[in-house]
């Protein structure tokens, strides 16, 4: 082992033995089926909230919005506004009627809703892609993290992610997880702002500043793109405002809390440790313009936060430092991962592996376990052997995915009365394929596809045109198909909007 190796070494030694310590330990108070999938709905806002940050704050937070913005300036900082304000329109719109449901999962949300086993299946579909999607860049990440810090080879990232992952997921389900992850949230946000702090002190009393490497316009928004960079803004704050919803590792954190005004007061708090966090960042970035230009022109800026520390301080000093973001790194990939990997899980074990009854609990477990297994493999597989993509990039088409897909389902679903079964499976098939062939044709490269120009650009950011196709499919064929408006639909949106401490008649 090299002396340069060590601190990584060290930090993702101690991360994933911290990480398995918390999880085993939350393995005794996972017993039944419910505390495998929501936790038996008993999470406290803080503790939910500080989960929350803990799995949303993943790869592209940690690393990828640092790069973005050393490399394409103050554009990017759209990606941490919009995935902040994602949780505004959670909290206006989806937070307590999706907890006052008393589902599961999306698909659980869509079934009682419209009461079709066909939109359930398709909503089974999208979950599962959707958290392939995003768990792509959390196995790709780890491996780029190891390459930078110890020197290994790539592949070993996403195999000791994945190992760790089915661990603490297949013994504990949700109640372990739910713990993990609110440890890794504070260790994340130490992890970026006690380095953060020392380099800029470093930066203060450099005698000699280098001089700070500046294209056209970086610093203003806008600066070069014309048409097409204002069409990739606005296309990105949609993506990012209204595909957060439609996460599905970030709805299924609203089925742990008790009640209603829980999920609200839990959706607050998150914005603020979300916000916390997304300060940090743009700092890296800018020290990156002065004393690491060179790694956006080699195309290594995912790795700008994990090299910085030493190449700004010398010695012990930048080996902590460095040790520090490793950790922090490390457990971004585990927390993000451990969410979406319990996210898909819970659909593939009851639409897919065997689905979980009252009185099923061992068979509801171990369908479970099998389901984990398998979402995490799949991905895996695709990280160790497909092309590396830009870490943030990824995970915005995640996010054009679901703006796309549960967005106009959760939104119609819950605020409007006349959605029908075939109105829903035409939204989700238009929004689907749509995004899913541009994000397909993004991750092959659109240029050697489509070309470059207009065509290029509606690929790399579909949303502002998907979301609105299937907003408009939705709601056009429900209105064609009036009469398929389930009978339970009235009753169903009273328990949805009712607080919980009304009484309802339960005639």
């Amino acid at each position: 082992m090299s002396i340069d190796a060590a601190p990584g070494i060290v930090a993702i030694t101690l991360v994933t033995l911290a990480t398995l310590a918390i999880g085993t330990w939350g393995l005794k108070v996972s017993r039944t089926t419910s505390d495998f999938f929501v936790a038996s709905r008993t999470v406290n806002p803080r503790l939910n909230a500080s989960a929350i940050g803990g799995e949303y704050l993943s790869a592209a937070s940690f690393l990828g919005v640092a790069g973005l913005l050393l490399t394409f300036g103050a554009d990017m900082l759209w990606y941490p506004v919009g995935w902040t304000a994602g949780y505004l329109v959670l909290l206006v719109l989806v937070a307590a009627p999706l907890r006052r449901s008393g589902a599961y999962t999306l698909p659980d949300f869509a079934e009682a809703r419209l009461g079709s086993s066909t939109v359930r299946t398709v909503c089974s579909v999208m979950v599962v892609l959707i958290g392939w999607l995003y768990l792509l860049p959390q196995f790709q990440g780890a491996g780029l993290t190891l390459a930078s810090a110890v020197g290994a080879p790539t592949w070993v990232g996403p195999v000791i992610v994945g190992l760790v992952v089915l661990t603490n997921v297949t013994s504990g389900g949700m109640r372990s997880i739910t713990f993990v992850q609110a440890f890794q949230y504070w260790l994340k946000l130490t992890a970026l702002l006690v380095p953060a702090a020392v380099l800029l002190i470093v930066w203060a009393g450099d005698g000699s500043p280098r001089s700070i490497a500046t294209g056209d316009g970086w610093s203003v928004p806008l600066a070069s793109g014309g048409g097409q960079g204002l069409y990739l803004t606005y296309s990105l704050i949609l993506a990012t405002f209204l595909g957060t919803m439609g996460l599905p590792h970030v709805v299924v954190r609203f089925y742990t809390n008790p009640d209603g005004r829980a999920a609200r007061r839990t959706t607050l708090v998150v914005l603020v440790l979300l916000g916390a966090f997304y300060v940090i960042p743009p700092v890296y970035a800018a020290l990156g313009r002065i004393y690491a230009p060179d790694l956006a022109e080699a195309g290594r800026s995912d790795v700008l936060v994990l090299e910085l520390p030493r190449l700004m301080l010398d010695g012990p000093g930048g080996d902590v430092l460095t040790g520090l973001v490793v950790a922090g790194a490390f457990a971004a990939f585990l927390s993000t991962s451990s969410g979406l990997a319990i996210a898909v899980a819970g659909v593939l074990s009851q639409d897919l592996v065997g689905r979980t009854g009252a009185g099923s609990r061992l068979d509801g477990v171990l369908s479970f376990r099998l389901a984990a297994v398998v979402a995490v493999l799949v991905p895996c597989s695709v990280a160790l052997t497909g092309p590396d993509v830009a870490v943030a990039k990824t995970v915005g088409l995640a996010f054009a995915v679901a703006a796309s897909t549960f967005c106009p389902l959760l939104l119609l679903g819950i605020w409007w009365r006349g959605l029908t079964d075939l109105g829903a499976l035409a939204g989700l098939v238009v929004g689907g394929v749509g995004s899913g062939t541009a994000a397909t044709l993004t991750l092959i490269g659109p240029a050697s596809v489509v070309g470059s120009g207009w065509l290029s650009v509606l690929c790399e950011q579909p949303a502002a045109w998907s979301a609105p196709l299937a907003v408009a499919a939705m709601v056009g064929v429900s209105r064609a198909t009036r009469r398929r408006v389930p009978a339970h639909t009235t009753r169903f949106l009273v328990r949805l909007h009712t607080p919980e401490g009304v009484p309802l008649d339960r005639g």
